[in-house]
């Protein structure tokens, strides 16, 4: 009896000028199990992209027409392809290229003339980092969470379709707007004093809307975790008076909790004194069944993500 494996094969999609390095690579990765599809262009390649989602693509730096930092970018614009790990192949081993590819959207880089067993090493680590990242993703969609990974630079790495929404325009390899890179590199310093835990900006057109982003912290290297929320003060305020039965004041002291403010920051805000703060948030908990600010907390960003 012909016995079937149930794992289904992954698709690698090598983009090459060499004849001699595209059939070494199809006769490395093919008995290594995984289906091989070539294009000898960047050009074609973004061409067959439109068609076909691979797992891995692996991406000669050096090219003639459109070169392979290039072409990382315009893949890493295309949001279905935002988790597909890019893999540079190049001869060049200077820190500039390197730095280069990383910036355009590559995870890693080996270096020609490549060794056979390290690349499939190297391919089968990412798979399984992909796969990871793809399952949070997805669960994070599901749960209808408004959240955003981005470099140190600001550049967007991806977003649950709920924060996709809100950001309009932008999509993954794009930059978040200017105020809030220069937030988030003032956040993420190691020494950070005085900076504002949100930061509310503008979305560019089409979506115009203003976001507040608050950074949740660290998720791997050069990889940062942020959550978003569209800034409709009269509606988050209705939001939270529908969950309990709060007066204005209190769903107005409840809504910059929620939004990572201390109690002497919503004293200044609302203009009332720190102590009418305090007695307001008395009121509160038990009006929500919660006995901490954090329960507060969660309990009112559920209420304004829709949950």
């Amino acid at each position: 009896m012909m016995r079937t494996d149930a794992t289904p094969r992954a698709t690698i999609l090598v983009i090459d000028d060499e004849p001699t390095m595209l059939r070494l690579l199809i006769d490395t990765l093919e008995p290594a199990g995984f289906n091989v599809l070539v294009a000898m262009q960047g050009d074609m390649a973004l061409m067959l992209l439109e068609q076909v989602t691979p797992d891995v693509i692996l991406l000669d730096a050096l090219m003639p027409g459109l070169d392979g930092f290039e072409t990382c970018r315009r893949i890493k614009h295309n949001a279905n392809l935002t988790l597909v790990p890019v893999i540079f192949m190049t001869g060049l081993t200077d820190s500039e290229s390197i730095v280069a590819g990383l910036q355009a959207g590559g995870v890693d880089y080996v270096t020609k003339p490549v060794m056979p067993d390290e690349l499939v090493a190297r391919i089968r680590v990412h798979l399984a980092n992909a796969q990871l990242t793809r399952s949070a993703q997805r669960a994070m969609d599901v749960s209808g969470r408004y959240l955003l990974a981005a470099s140190a630079t600001g550049h967007l790495r991806w977003s649950t379709q709920q924060a996709a929404q809100l950001l309009g325009g932008l999509a993954p390899g794009m930059q978040l707007p200017p105020d809030v890179r220069d937030w988030l590199r003032a956040k993420i310093a190691p020494k950070a004093p005085g900076v504002a835990d949100t930061i509310i900006s503008q979305m560019p057109a089409p979506s115009q809307a203003q976001v507040e982003f608050a950074l949740i912290g660290p998720l791997a290297e050069d990889e940062f975790l942020l959550r978003i929320m569209a800034q409709d003060r009269g509606n988050d305020i209705s939001r939270l008076q529908s969950r309990a039965k709060l007066t204005r004041r209190e769903a107005e002291v409840l809504l910059w909790l929620a939004r990572g403010k201390a109690n002497r920051d919503i004293a200044q805000i609302l203009e009332v004194s720190y102590r009418t703060v305090d007695k307001h948030l008395e009121q509160i908990y038990p009006k929500l069944g919660v006995e901490t600010r954090t329960a507060a907390v969660a309990l009112a960003i559920r209420a304004l993500e829709g949950g």
